[in-house]
This record gives structure tokens, C-alpha cells and sequence, in this order.
């Protein structure tokens, strides 16, 4: 209970914030150009308590999920009075600014927040800009299939030369049941070869079924499991099982699930020193799997940690937020070409299990992490030229700017009714989306 509790005080904490940031924007724009805004309100429904400043009413209302604000004349529909304070006033130039206001304000937040972050505490997994070597490839996977070995070197992948696994891993993920063209270097042969990867798990992104070849250091141990009992510590570095040496967490995974319940002797340097314990496998919950395992109780996921400079940190948050808009971007290109799933987008469901999970850990970088993350796909959501939202309305400023002339009243109306319907229609998905990844028993009637 304790957990849903936290988990929908974190989402209301999170959107309403970013909603609010998402109306500043418009706001500050608005006010700015000359526009008269009626009303700025911190949440939605019944006027609770507030304060009026000259034309504005400055409220808070019942409903405290974000927020709203309301410019005189904004409604196409409304009557105009040719008052030049209405935003339906002002020239087109001045409309855009503040359409877009909106989405600019959640992505320099997304852009601030990350780089607050590096700042402060600059984390990844090491692997990630190592070269794509493979250590391990998983029985029957799409790799396995394509005869891929530990050992293979990926040069290529799609347009990518040298990629490394931080490259490598989302043009596996965004590409489920579609073939990626892959380069491989195997001693002196180079082999040219297409990848189809699997979808898998409840999200359905792509599966190649291999795993990097990295150092197989203990970061986490679980109280009461095998592992912590022998005597295994955290920073120890795993290098065998039975003798065989470990060149990625899947082979280890693998190994302890063929020797089931036997003891095996593990064997990893501490100090520079090996030292040999002998452990017997218990079968445990994988949590992310929802299912059970042979399992030690170790977790392995080397962090390169530090922090950046001002500039630094900006320059690289920069960078992060354009490459995952870039895959936001993707993402909704190949599902309207049905590529990939409905079931790859997260909800307000999966928003709140996020963010519960994020504000039970410790500190606040994971949940201003996630923070961040939102903002961005907020603001580029909002910027999609669908009208109703800011995307369509700056798609039919710019219409009307080529035409030199207003759309007539009665087009803009259908449209904007065609629009509130498909909005409706894809919300109601998202949650069915969310609920059939939440209840099992609806998870196979999801495309």
C-alpha cells in the first residue's frame, strides 16, 4: 500500500510540475507580446483560493494535476470583438512564439535538469562506450541463429561504423521483427550479415540475444541470498565458475541455470588476490522477469562515476536529450508504420510505477532523472502537428501563412472535433495499453 501511495504522490508531483512549466511557457510568451491572459492556474476544476493582478486571476484549483492558462480570444469558435489584446489579434509571427513557448520551456527544463545532474553526479554503465564485443550469445536467439561467437567484434551496424554498445543497443531495440544489416569482425574475416531481432518481454522492443563482453564486477548483493553468505563482497571481480572463466553476465545466468542446485565454486580476485568460494544455487523471483531462477544474489553493473563542469555538463546534456528525441522521433515514426508495438509506450500507469520507483531510491538523481525524461517527451509530444495540441496549431499558422489568408471558421471546427476525437481514442489505448501490461490475463490481446 505504502508503495501505491508513493507511486501516485510521485506521478502527481511529476506531470503536474511539468504541466505547470508547459503553461508557463505560453504564459510568459503571451504576457510578453501583449496578449491578455484571463486566467493562470495551478490545477484544474473548481477556483479554490487565489488572487486577481490586473486582467489575470492567478488561482489555485481542485484538481492539482498541472495546470492551465486561458487567453482572451484563443478560441477560434469564440466571438471576436477585434479587441487587440486578444491573441486571435496578434500577427501569426507572434501566435507561434507562443505556441511554441510551451514545448520550448519542457525541453530547456529537460535540458537543465540533466545537466543539474552531471553536475552533481555524472553516472553510466561502463560498458556502454566500450567497442561492441561480444562475450556471450544466448541458445536459439536471433545472434545464435546467425551464427554469431563471444568474441565477435560488431563494426558495423545500419550506417554506424565502430559503434559502440551505446550505439548498438537501440538500433536492436527499435527495430523489433525487422532486419538490421550487421558487420562483423571475426580474427581476420569480416562477415556481413542481417540481424532480425526478436520482440520480446511485454514492451515487444527488439532482442538480439547477446550480451557485451565487460568485467564482471560485483556493484550489488542481496541480503540473505548465497552469495552474501559465503562471504562474496561488493567490488569483488567474478572471473570464474568451476574453472570456466565469466565473459558476461548472460553466460553466468546461463551456467548457474544448467547446474540448477549444485554447488559451484566460484572464484574472483579481491585486492589482486583469488579467492574461491563454493556456493549452492537457490531458485529466487526474478522481479523484471516475473518469474523464477537459480540465482547467487549478485548484481554486476559497472558504473563509470564523476562529475562535469558547467559547460560540460550542458554540452552533454545537449547531446543526450537530441539523441533520445531523435528515438522519440523513431519510435512514433515506426509505429504508425506498425514496426513496433503499441505496447512500447507507457502510460500513466507506467509513468507512476516509474516514478514510485524512482522516489524510493535513494537520493534525488533518479527521480530528477526521470523528471527530465518526462519533460522531454512532453514537450516533443505537444509539438506533433496534430491539432488541438501546440504542434497543430503552429502546422495551421504556417498553413495560413502560405495560403496569406485565415482558415474559414466552419474547416478549423471539424478539424479541431476530428482531432479531439482521435486524442480521445489514443488515450483511452495508452491506458488500455498500461492496464493489459499490468493484468497478464490482457497481454495477449495487445498488437
Amino acid at each position: 500500500m505504502q508503495e501505491f501511495i508513493t507511486a501516485v504522490l510521485a506521478v502527481g508531483v511529476v506531470l503536474g510540475f511539468m504541466i505547470l512549466i508547459h503553461e508557463f511557457g505560453h504564459y510568459a510568451a503571451a504576457k510578453l507580446l501583449g496578449v491578455r491572459v484571463e486566467v493562470f492556474s495551478i490545477g484544474f476544476g473548481k477556483r479554490l483560493l487565489g488572487f486577481k493582478r490586473d486582467d489575470t486571476d492567478y488561482r489555485i484549483s481542485a484538481i492539482p494535476l498541472g495546470g492551465y492558462v486561458k487567453m482572451s480570444g484563443e478560441n477560434p469558435m469564440d466571438e471576436r470583438t477585434g479587441d487587440p489584446a486578444e491573441f486571435l489579434s496578434h500577427p501569426r509571427w507572434h501566435r507561434f512564439i507562443i505556441a511554441i513557448a510551451g514545448p520550448a520551456m519542457n525541453i530547456m527544463l529537460a535540458i537543465g535538469l540533466l545537466a543539474g545532474v552531471y553536475m552533481v553526479h555524472y553516472a553510466y554503465p561502463a560498458y556502454l562506450d566500450q567497442p561492441a564485443v561480444i562475450g556471450w550469445v544466448e541458445q536459439d536467439s536471433p545472434a545464435a541463429k546467425l551464427g554469431l561467437k563471444a568474441g565477435d567484434h560488431i563494426v558495423r551496424i545500419e550506417n554506424v561504423e565502430n559503434p559502440t554498445w551505446e550505439q548498438v543497443e537501440p538500433k536492436v531495440e527499435m527495430n523489433p521483427n525487422q532486419p538490421v544489416n550487421v558487420s562483423v569482425q571475426r580474427g581476420e574475416q569480416t562477415l556481413n550479415l542481417t540481424l532480425i531481432p526478436q520482440a520480446y518481454g511485454v514492451s515487444q522492443m527488439g532482442f538480439a540475444g547477446w550480451d557485451p563482453k565487460r568485467a564482471m564486477e560485483v556493484t550489488e548483493l542481496e541480503p540473505g541470498m548465497p552469495a552474501e553468505k559465503a562471504g562474496v563482497k561488493v567490488g569483488d571481480l567474478i572471473v570464474s565458475l568451476d574453472g570456466q572463466p565469466v565473459p558476461a553476465l548472460g553466460w553466468m545466468i546461463e551456467y548457474l541455470q544448467q547446474q540448477k542446485d549444485k554447488p559451484i565454486a566460484l572464484t574472483v580476485l579481491r585486492n589482486g588476490e583469488p579467492i574461491t568460494f563454493t556456493i549452492q544455487s537457490v531458485l529466487a523471483d526474478v522481479q523484471t522477469l516475473q518469474t523464477k531462477a537459480y540465482r547467487i544474489g549478485v548484481g554486476s553493473l559497472q558504473l563509470k562515476v564523476g562529475s562535469l563542469s558547467f559547460g560540460a555538463a550542458l554540452r552533454r546534456s545537449v547531446d543526450e536529450n537530441r539523441k533520445t528525441s531523435l528515438l522519440i522521433l523513431e519510435l512514433m515514426q515506426k509505429l504508425v508504420q506498425r514496426k513496433m508495438s503499441i505496447r512500447t509506450i507507457e502510460g500513466p500507469i507506467g509513468i507512476g510505477r516509474a516514478a514510485g520507483a524512482a522516489a524510493s531510491e535513494k537520493g534525488w538523481t533518479p527521480l530528477l532523472l526521470l523528471t527530465g525524461a518526462i519533460s522531454l517527451n512532453l514537450g516533443i509530444f505537444n509539438l506533433l502537428p496534430i491539432p488541438i495540441l501546440d504542434g497543430g496549431v503552429i502546422m495551421l499558422l504556417l498553413i495560413e501563412t502560405l495560403m496569406r489568408r485565415d482558415i474559414s471558421l466552419r474547416i478549423k471546427e471539424r478539424v479541431y472535433q476530428a482531432a479531439f476525437v482521435f486524442l480521445v481514442l489514443f488515450a483511452v489505448m495508452v491506458i488500455y495499453n498500461d492496464l493489459a501490461k499490468t493484468l497478464p490475463g490482457l497481454a495477449g490481446r495487445l498488437p
